[in-house]
């Protein structure tokens, strides 16, 4: 075969190919321009769509934080201004130190005569320091505790039956009470102790039963290192006999759980 048939048989010279050629001199293996190349190339790992995600991811974060901080100050700002209401209720109730106060005519039920009132009161009698001081130092010669002082009740009474009865002043968070213990009396005492704290007691009266009429009380106290009320007799109670203790006192509906509490909630933008 001749020289120019030789010639004449080759494939024509493209620019592809001389590109491939110059490659292949420069010792680059790369693929040259073409489909394949491009799906071969390296490609951006974030796309303009994918920033623009990522932007409102964080948008919607900062958002929700600056929500939370505000409920939280708002939630704040509120439990502080009802504190500050109960407690101005609380200051102008009345003019009992210490104690609970309410309206006048709130410790008593309506249409209680004045005479009822004045024989509950007339079992306590006003007991000087001196007997009490003697009190003490006769619980101290027998080593023993005071039942008032003790971490636990007494157990010469057993409580059968509670009645109680309340009257609610909402207008200044305040409450009157009126409970009525039956007892069982286990031991011999002249001592009657029971739970009760920040309470304002007003009467105590104890009786056998309405045939046999009331035993009379000596005094009666708070105790509040032990959160306790004492009632003082002038007589032991006997064995085997039931008893019933009545106790009118009053009190603040308390701001904390404690006791007779009050609570409120948030409903369309009003405590209530």
């Amino acid at each position: 075969m001749s020289p120019e048939e030789k010639r004449e048989k080759r494939p024509p010279v493209t620019p592809m190919m001389i590109e491939e050629e110059a490659a292949l001199r420069n010792g680059s293996r790369g693929l040259g321009p073409g489909p394949w190349a491009e799906a071969a190339g390296p490609r951006p790992r974030t796309t303009e769509r994918h920033i623009a995600v990522h932007k409102r991811l964080v948008l919607v974060f900062a958002v929700s934080i600056l929500a939370l901080l505000a409920v939280t100050m708002i939630a704040v700002m509120l439990s502080v201004r009802f504190e500050e209401c109960g407690a101005t209720a609380a200051d102008g109730n009345g003019s009992l130190p210490g104690a609970a106060r309410s309206p006048p005519g709130a410790g008593q039920p309506p249409g209680r005569p004045q005479e009822e009132e004045e024989e509950a009161r007339g079992g306590e009698a006003t007991v000087p320091a001196e007997e009490e001081e003697d009190e003490e130092e006769e619980w101290q010669r027998r080593r023993e505790l005071p039942p008032w002082s003790r971490p636990r009740l007494p157990r010469h009474l057993r409580p059968l039956h509670y009645n109680l009865m309340l009257s609610v002043f909402m207008e200044n968070f305040t409450f009157s009470g009126e409970v009525n213990v039956q007892l069982e009396v286990l031991n011999a005492s002249r001592y009657i102790v029971l739970h009760a704290h920040r309470v304002h007691i007003e009467a105590v009266r104890v009786a056998e039963d309405k045939l046999a009429g009331g035993v009379q009380v000596a005094r009666s106290f708070l105790y509040p290192q032990t959160q306790v009320f004492v009632v003082v007799l002038n007589r032991s109670l006997e064995v085997q006999r039931s008893y019933n203790l009545k106790i009118i006192y009053n009190a603040l509906i308390e701001n904390e759980l404690l006791g007779f509490f009050r609570s409120s909630y948030v409903l369309h933008g009003e405590r209530r």
